[in-house]
């Protein structure tokens, strides 16, 4: 669709698994294993060039770096499950400091954010507003 206006999405990681770290050394990468019902509707929404905030997962909690999608929603060829489904995404940058989970409970502009209801969610929207004002913080000196 031309002059289409790109997306903004959050993915979840457990960086025990695959951190940005690891993105970043191997440039792109197959995000897949999205199981949840919700999540695969959004990454079947996900198109190439949007932008994505990656979050790490379990003991850290923050969004660490930024990731654009590079290849749209396909099947997963290494899944049984014909529901599942799989975009390619590459590293653009970390941000200058993590920004925590707990900072955006703290921030009234990003306490109603999906990140914060639905915690178990691993893929979700991001807002142009929520996209700034994280961006914000992760240029913040903490």
């Amino acid at each position: 669709m031309k002059g289409a206006k790109l997306a903004r999405w959050l993915f979840k990681q457990e960086p025990e698994q695959f951190s940005f770290a690891d993105l970043q050394r191997e440039k792109r990468t197959i995000w897949d294993g999205v199981t949840n019902a919700l999540a695969r509707k959004y990454l079947r929404q996900v198109c190439t060039g949007d932008q994505v905030f990656f979050y790490h997962t379990g003991k850290e909690k923050a969004i660490v770096g930024i990731m654009r999608v590079v290849t749209g929603p396909r099947p997963d060829p290494a899944s049984d499950d014909p529901k599942s489904v799989v975009v390619e995404v590459e590293a653009v940058r970390a941000l200058k400091r993590p920004v925590t989970l707990a900072e955006i409970k703290e921030d009234a502009g990003l306490a109603d954010w999906d990140l914060v209801r639905l915690s178990r969610l691993s893929v979700m929207p991001v807002s142009d507003l929520q996209w700034e004002r994280v961006e914000e913080l992760g240029r913040a000196d903490g």
